[in-house]
């Protein structure tokens, strides 16, 4: 007998609900030993990660020719461990009841400037970068401000992984704004919503080359104008997991001048703030992205033959 249409959907994502529960085991592990854990997986996945690991070589290499081979060989070891780990933050961050999240930070400035922009009747888009730790930190920030924010998220190609993850972020999130959903994320800034955003991946359209640790890179010019239209302030974002396992989270005001009405300058701009953010802890960083993947004409892929 041939089961219903409807049926088979919910038969292809069998695997959801174990999922689920596995992740909420996860998610209230002790810091300590979501730590371990993060290290052991890197430990047994090396192997797996053999084009990450490149890609994530060939950054580093680029980005600190200051440091000798061995000292950029440590930082690949940190960084591949950091992202892995990541993995498991994201867990936490999406399944973590409220009370196993607060001993986990360690600090939070500048919530002043975000209830001021809110006082004003503005939403706010929280411009930042992409790290492991990005959406549990987006879901700290939450918990301390007592308000849920929105996140910008790639949607997968899978349709039962996609409707794990989407459904993993509802639970943690106000709203989940697809990458490309421009119209969604004008809405909900328009609301006076708070989006957690980064505009520091490789972008192939809307772009400019401008310097990011010496290095052209096509970097999205279309923030400004998104804050704009959506009538939003744009606050940088930024944030770090101390030695001790626990993060500390920061939100300035607008740097001074921007946007200045060149959406190249303000691009680069941007580039240099996150630059200065990221130096502090490289190994934090998700270098295992081609961030140079674009390049400007005459010049060559980064990645290739390497």
């Amino acid at each position: 007998m041939t089961e219903p249409a409807a049926a088979r959907p919910m038969l292809r994502c069998w695997f959801i609900g174990p999922v689920n529960l596995l992740a909420a085991a996860i998610a209230r592990l002790p810091q300590r030993l979501l730590l371990a854990a993060g290290a052991a997986l890197t430990w047994l996945l090396w192997p797996l990660l053999g084009k990450r690991r490149r890609y994530a070589k060939i950054n580093i290499d680029l980005c600190f020719p200051e440091l000798d081979a061995a000292a950029r060989r440590r930082l690949l070891k940190a960084n591949l461990r950091a992202t892995v780990t990541g993995a498991l933050e994201l867990v936490r961050g999406w399944y973590a009841p409220p009370a196993a999240l607060g001993r986990l930070v360690a600090q939070v400035d500048g919530l002043e400037h975000l209830r001021a922009a809110r006082a004003a009747g503005h939403g706010v888009l929280l411009f930042g970068g992409h790290f492991p730790h990005s959406e549990l930190c987006a879901r700290l920030l939450g918990e301390a401000l007592g308000e849920r924010v929105s996140i910008v998220a790639r949607s997968n190609n899978h349709p039962c992984i996609e409707r794990l993850l989407d459904g993993a972020r509802r639970r943690a999130f106000a709203d989940v704004i697809g990458k490309k959903d421009v119209r969604g994320l004008l809405r909900t800034l328009s609301q006076g919503g708070i989006v957690a955003y980064s505009a520091d991946q490789n972008f192939n359209y809307q772009h400019a080359f401008v310097p990011f640790f010496g290095i052209p890179a096509a970097t999205l010019t279309a923030t400004p104008d998104l804050a704009r239209r959506g009538k939003a302030m744009v606050l940088p974002f930024w944030f770090h997991r101390d030695a001790d396992g626990r993060y500390r989270l920061r939100i300035e005001p607008t740097w001074p001048g921007w946007p200045s009405g060149d959406p190249v300058t303000d691009a680069a701009r941007y580039m240099a703030e996150l630059e200065t953010v990221v130096r502090q802890h490289p190994e934090q960083y998700l270098w295992v992205h081609r961030r140079f993947k674009t390049r400007p004409p005459g010049e060559g892929d980064v990645y290739r033959n390497r």
